[in-house]
């Protein structure tokens, strides 16, 4: 039995075909949020760096 448990372990640890499909998706929808924040907080974003550097340099 453990003979069978370790070459069932052994053959999962060398399969390396890997979950292409679902890292693909984590990928998209990663980038999606980054695009959709982006979007809602750069302007924001932008205005409050603008008035930070004005008010260090002072013009």
């Amino acid at each position: 039995m453990m003979q069978r448990m370790r070459d069932a372990w052994g053959q999962i640890l060398r399969d390396d075909t890997g979950d292409v499909p679902g890292w693909v998706l984590v990928t998209l929808m990663t980038a999606g949020l980054v695009v959709v924040i982006w979007a809602l907080a750069g302007p924001a974003l932008a205005q409050l760096f603008e008035t930070a550097i004005s008010q260090v340099s002072g013009f």
